[in-house]
């Protein structure tokens, strides 16, 4: 009989088969939470070694209730739904899988931009619609080849997405601000964020959601942009202030904005965006194969007990609870 349990609080993929089985090797129990409120969560919590969490928010207050855990592993990449300093203040170790979905995540990114720049989703309904002779050629429309591509955020993901534009021919540029501008790394070009926006026939945004990141793109920066340009964020909702994007595209000063984030999730019928021009907006699944679900549930499981073990774990979000942890590490 496991004598420890897991909290997992969430999650979006049929059945927890995988992390279970991996939980129950090392003598923990699984329990999912009926529902997300903090109440439920906290009750839950009150007995629980580990937290397991998607898209839920792990609140102080869950933290504060959770007087046996050790441990907190994100299933995903973006910690910005738990609150990491009071996690670090009791001794949690806060946890990520940083590098599952990268393959899946600039697929997506890419099939926005080239979907939005061809105008598919556009002249699939006018020709469903019976206008085939009708269909206007006047909108902007790049040739990917020799167009520049910027990267807002330059990490594995922004890399990642590089590496694949390469093979169009594209331009690359990037900004991240722990990266000094006027260097190259590799054939990418490190620039400021306002060169990243007046620069590129495409944008694309692989940015963390923070208070420096939180509205970054705003009614200024989306006018810095090329006239015709295009915008992609599959990171988080929040980063781009979306009445002025939706502004920004009911105008035309921008072709088309490719959106996998909202804020808030889902959006409202009389969301602005939803009614804007020339736009995509996908559930949040950018993340998501097969593939990239299983490696998720597993190392997400696999992190959790590798602290309830009493080792280090591969990404660690909260260093500063080294040392002074209830796990002793």
């Amino acid at each position: 009989m496991a004598s420890r349990k897991a909290l997992i609080t969430d999650y979006v993929w049929p059945n927890i088969d995988v992390e279970s089985e991996v939980l129950r090797t090392g003598g923990v129990e699984p329990v999912v939470a009926p529902d997300t409120s903090e109440a439920t969560l906290a009750e839950l919590a009150s007995d629980a070694d580990i937290i397991m969490f998607c898209f839920a928010q792990v609140t102080g207050n869950v933290l504060r209730a959770a007087e046996k855990c050790m441990v907190a592993s994100r299933y995903g990449i973006g910690v910005d739904n738990i609150d990491i300093p009071t996690a670090t203040e009791l001794g949690i170790v806060v946890t990520n899988v940083p590098d599952y979905c990268m393959d899946e995540v600039t697929d997506h990114a890419l099939g926005m931009i080239l979907a939005l720049n061809r105008r598919l989703g556009q002249h699939d309904a006018e020709v469903k619609r019976g206008g085939w002779a009708s269909v206007a050629l006047d909108q902007p429309m790049h040739r990917t080849r020799g167009a520049t591509l910027g990267i807002l955020g330059y990490g594995r993901i922004g890399r990642s997405i590089a590496d694949k534009a390469v093979g169009f021919g594209m331009n690359i540029i990037a900004y991240d601000p722990l990266i000094e501008p006027g260097q190259s790394i590799g054939d990418v070009e490190i620039v400021s964020f306002e060169e990243v926006l007046k620069r590129s026939h495409f944008v694309t945004v692989h940015t963390p959601l923070t208070p420096e990141t939180e509205g970054m793109i705003g009614h200024d920066e989306l006018a810095m942009m090329m006239p015709g340009s295009i915008i992609v964020n599959c990171a988080r909702g929040g980063i781009i202030e979306e009445q002025a994007l939706a502004d920004a595209l009911n105008s035309g000063h921008l072709a088309g904005a490719g959106l996998d984030v909202v804020e808030p999730a889902p959006p409202p019928n009389d969301h602005p965006l939803v009614s804007a021009k020339n736009i995509i907006i996908t559930p949040h699944t950018a993340f998501f194969s097969q593939a990239s679900t299983v490696e998720l549930e597993r190392r997400t499981a696999q992190e959790a007990l590798r602290v309830l073990n009493g080792n280090p774990p591969e990404n660690l979000i909260n260093p500063d609870v080294m040392g002074r942890s209830r796990v002793g590490i």
